[in-house]
């Protein structure tokens, strides 16, 4: 997705060899107008899939999530990372340890959200190693529900993230595809580009 790759390009910040920062567009403030097409695009494709649901993990998820769930006109459910005191029982967990924040989180979602006859397509910004999607299909397979697809705003392909997804059988869609952080620069893989 090339308005993605160029947003990547001009305000992502690389970190380190493995740390890409997309706070001033993704996962701090958020370019709506982005937003929108990024949700068009999980629209274009997983057309057809017939998704009920658009399932992510807050916080960084929700905006492109919604923008999917909006193209699809569906519910959006983002799995709860922090302990809610409205949200005691009837839920979902699974633990999903976070490579960015290097600690695990039990997240849930309740279950009057999750039903056996769903379609859901997993959301989420980063693609690194993968436990987040997998968390957060282990919790649609929980409901009964089937996995539709997983759409991952960025993809790091270097690391092993999306092998993971494609091994445990499910497909995996990412907009930006990241080859390396290497020497301070975002190179991409040159095939992803929608």
């Amino acid at each position: 997705m090339k308005l993605l790759q160029d947003k990547v390009l001009n305000e992502g910040i690389v970190l380190s060899d493995q740390v890409l920062k997309v706070d001033s567009f993704l996962n701090h403030q958020m370019d709506p107008v982005l937003m929108k097409e990024v949700g068009r695009e999980f629209a274009r494709l997983f057309e057809g899939e017939g998704i009920t649901k658009v399932l992510t993990i807050e916080s960084s998820g929700i905006a492109p999530a919604i923008m999917a769930a909006l193209e699809f006109e569906v519910p959006m459910i983002f799995a709860r990372k922090q302990k809610s005191l409205t949200l005691r029982e009837d839920i979902y967990v699974e633990k999903v340890y976070s490579f960015t924040k290097q600690q695990s989180n039990d997240v849930t979602v309740s279950k009057k959200f999750l039903f056996p006859n769903d379609k859901v397509l997993i959301i989420d910004d980063f693609l690194a190693h993968g436990e987040a999607a997998l968390g957060l299909a282990k919790i649609v397979e929980q409901a009964g529900a089937q996995v539709a697809g997983i759409g991952i705003v960025i993809e790091k392909s270097f690391q092993s993230g999306a092998q993971r997804i494609k091994d445990a059988g499910y497909r995996v869609e990412s907009l930006v595809r990241v080859a390396s952080l290497s020497e301070g620069k975002v190179s991409f893989v040159t095939e992803a580009v929608h």
